[in-house]
């Protein structure tokens, strides 16, 4: 089970069905004040429990080009591309602002098209209500990029209640909850996996 956070631009070749899966958790959020980070980590020790090789991608470390070079169907490699390419799930987590998610997150996904596709997600959302409405706002986007979103998500009702110095540290029936949507991408992202490697998709 292994960890990392590293900033390596060339994405590993396709996997075979019997290597363990890799998990991208992706803190969404850029605010100097902000739980995404404490909630990406504890969301990737979750994730890494299941034996999944886990990679935590945050916004706040992303440099990505202005979005004046911003491209239709893909635009130019950025420093985080192989790392979205090499993942075979994501764990998106996000608060909710003004109903939806942060840009800083729309950003991350817009500036890249083929690392997302055909690949599954799950979201860990928050906020004062559980930050639901930025999950299904993202899940018509996801769909768009040819993902899929499992129907297990999680939404973190007022998460800060339970940040300590040691980090974010939830009730038992969040990290039930939590470990079932892991549970639910992990069969996803196997079954996609073998899809992308013995029937790749063809536009007719």
């Amino acid at each position: 089970m292994t960890v990392s956070s590293s900033s390596a631009v060339s994405a590993p070749p396709e996997r075979s069905a019997g290597e363990p899966l890799r998990l991208a958790v992706i803190a969404g959020s850029v605010r100097e004040q902000r739980m995404s980070r404490a909630v990406a980590e504890w969301a990737a020790f979750r994730a890494a429990a299941t034996e999944a090789e886990v990679d935590l991608i945050d916004c706040a470390e992303c440099e990505l080009p202005g979005d004046e070079d911003l491209r239709p169907g893909g635009s130019a490699d950025t420093p985080v591309a192989g790392r979205i390419n090499g993942a075979d799930a994501f764990v998106f987590v996000t608060p909710e602002y003004n109903h939806s998610y942060p840009a800083s997150l729309k950003r991350l996904i817009d500036w890249h098209y083929r690392e997302w596709m055909f690949k599954p997600a799950t979201v860990l959302s928050y906020g004062v209500h559980g930050g639901l409405l930025a999950t299904e706002h993202l899940r018509g986007v996801l769909a768009e990029l040819n993902m899929v979103t499992t129907r297990r998500v999680v939404g973190l009702r007022q998460p800060w209640n339970h940040l300590s110095p040691p980090g974010f540290t939830p009730p038992a029936d969040v990290t039930a909850a939590f470990d079932d949507a892991l549970h639910e991408l992990a069969w996803w992202a196997g079954v996609l996996r073998s899809a992308r490697h013995d029937r790749p998709f063809a536009r007719r």
